[in-house]
């Protein structure tokens, strides 16, 4: 093309926005090749590190899920579960966030507790008792970084199912689900059995006590994986059976 010629055409291309948008994302480019369409910091560890949520599958769904992983240091199998999910093919039927890592102080050192020596599980606010040792609560409710910032998106995002993956009690704990067959398809596709878990002695101060109490509408599992689960176990199965699961529930 002559000098002259462009010059007569480009003001023409250059105040056609439709021109110009063909030529910037040609068809298909906008299709979604991975499951994640939104990342989020939701709040930081004791020692400054990121708390990290992903959001998967379809923003408009109302069916929304929450999934929690290493809220006690050294439970980790979960987080390749939540991570395979992240990392893998677009979602569809669900509004799924997940995050893999709550604790990622107590992680780093392969610790139940976070840096301050707090048990993340027993630091939240319904019947929360002053306790010590390994299952220690905090000096009060949400004392901790970790546990105030899983409080906040909750309230946030409002899910109406959510799970939160520990080790290494091997069942789901059947108490209080909200959504009992829920549960039981979880358990069938995640082969796990149905258990009534007691925290070592009586409950106090856990996530899944505060999310029945100030959510009722929403469904909670506690799911307690083996303490060795086979790499195909946390990034094949449990991640089929958690969308199944979902997908499956009304």
């Amino acid at each position: 093309m002559s000098i002259s010629r462009l010059a007569a055409v480009l003001p023409v291309l250059l105040a056609t926005p439709l021109a110009v948008t063909a030529l910037a994302a040609p068809a298909g480019a906008a299709e979604r090749t991975t499951a994640v369409v939104e990342k989020r910091v939701i709040g930081h560890s004791v020692e400054g590190r990121d708390i990290t949520a992903w959001r998967l599958g379809n923003p408009r769904s109302s069916k929304k899920v929450l999934l929690l992983a290493g809220m006690h240091g050294d439970e980790t199998g979960a987080v390749h579960t939540l991570r395979a999910l992240r990392d893998g093919r677009p979602i569809d039927g669900a509004d799924i966030w997940v995050v893999p890592v709550v604790n990622p102080d107590g992680v780093a050192r392969n610790t139940r507790q976070n840096a301050r020596k707090v048990d993340l599980n027993r630091n939240f606010s319904t019947k929360w008792v002053k306790q010590g040792g390994a299952v220690s609560s905090g000096r009060k409710p949400f004392s901790e970084p970790e546990s105030r910032a899983v409080r906040d998106f909750v309230d946030d995002i409002r899910p109406r199912y959510t799970i939160s993956f520990h080790q290494p009690l091997d069942g789901i704990d059947i108490r209080d689900t909200g959504n009992d067959r829920w549960a039981q398809r979880l358990a069938a596709g995640i082969r796990l059995p149905r258990k009534a878990f007691d925290c070592f002695s009586r409950c106090h101060g856990t996530y899944s006590m505060w999310v029945r109490k100030q959510h009722p509408r929403a469904a909670v599992i506690t799911v307690e994986m083996t303490r060795k689960p086979s790499r195909k176990y946390l990034t094949r199965i449990a991640p089929r059976a958690v969308l199944r699961s979902v997908n499956a529930t009304r």
